[in-house]
């Protein structure tokens, strides 16, 4: 999988120079005194410690660039600054930000860690069913629902006196996720066994939900991921599918295209088949529940067709 192109922890002189002297710095994940730090590996999981938080806890999350590639991350002082000075840290877990767990274990920080893939449950169920673990579980709603309780939990011990509130604030977001859940289920008539290509198994749960039927070539998506080259037979396997018509639907993970990534969305394109971009990162001024309806109505609307 291709968490394991995610850069490693690494501080040069020139950045341990930088950590001496941003100590003092409010950047960086520094909070106020008296206030709550929570760091995220991305802000996705950002976005929802703060919808959990609310406006007295203060978030950083480590990626939070929209065109940027996480699997690519290297993680710098300020990074580690910002680890060592958090009561909470929030990850995916599952090899997808391992950098993160090499920060925890370098500052020795006491925050309490919320890994999302531990509080899934999905490492197990991979495993139990002989299958390799899709890390991507922000695109599972159940799995937030428990991401966004684990995260109340982690607020309330780090300060008991506002454990109610944040106890109130996991409620009236999980609630807002029962809707992209019921909205699914809304769905899964009209898409339930049609046909989609992925380029990588980002959306993967959001596609079970809707009982689609990823026909994506295993090599082809794994080559994708890892960054490497697809051959050609499977990449013709890939591009025949979309002209034999056994596909509806093309969802790419927009933020690590390549020029096989470019041809096979021409060729979807080519063929009449809806192409739908998604992404790792929240896109700049957007809450997790908004982009996720507009993720879900796109691939909604793409599989209807």
């Amino acid at each position: 999988m291709r968490p394991a192109r995610l850069g490693p922890a690494v501080l040069t002189v020139s950045s341990l120079l930088f950590l001496i002297t941003a100590c003092g710095s409010s950047q960086g994940g520094t909070s106020a005194e008296g206030t709550l730090s929570v760091v995220a590996s991305t802000n996705v999981y950002g976005g929802i410690a703060s919808a959990v938080g609310g406006p007295g806890v203060e978030v950083t999350s480590i990626i939070d660039d929209p065109s940027a590639d996480p699997h690519s991350f290297e993680a710098n002082a300020r990074t580690q600054l910002a680890v060592s000075k958090a009561d909470v840290v929030v990850e995916n877990g599952g090899g997808y930000d391992d950098f993160l767990d090499t920060l925890i274990s370098s500052t020795g920080t006491d925050a309490t860690v919320v890994n999302a893939v531990d509080v899934s449950g999905r490492s197990a169920a991979a495993e139990a069913a002989g299958e390799q673990l899709n890390e991507h579980v922000w695109y599972d709603f159940p799995t937030v629902e428990k991401v966004a309780g684990a995260i109340a939990a982690a607020l309330g011990k780090a300060d008991p006196g506002g454990a109610g509130g944040y106890s109130a604030n996991a409620a009236a977001f999980t609630r807002r996720i029962d809707g992209l859940i019921a909205a699914e289920e809304q769905a899964r008539p009209a898409t339930q066994g049609v046909g989609v290509v992925v380029t990588e198994p980002v959306p993967g749960y959001l596609l079970d939900a809707l009982g689609a039927v990823d026909r994506t070539p295993r090599e082809f998506s794994a080559a994708i991921e890892e960054g490497g080259d697809v051959s050609p037979s499977v990449l013709r396997q890939t591009l025949d599918l979309f002209s034999s018509g056994q596909v509806s639907a093309l969802v790419y993970n927009e933020q690590t295209t390549g020029p096989q990534t470019d041809q096979v969305v021409d060729a979807a394109k080519r063929a009449g088949v809806a192409v739908v971009p998604v992404a790792e990162t929240l896109p700049a001024g957007e809450d997790y529940v908004a982009w996720m309806q507009r993720n879900l109505d796109a691939v909604v609307a793409a599989l209807s067709t």
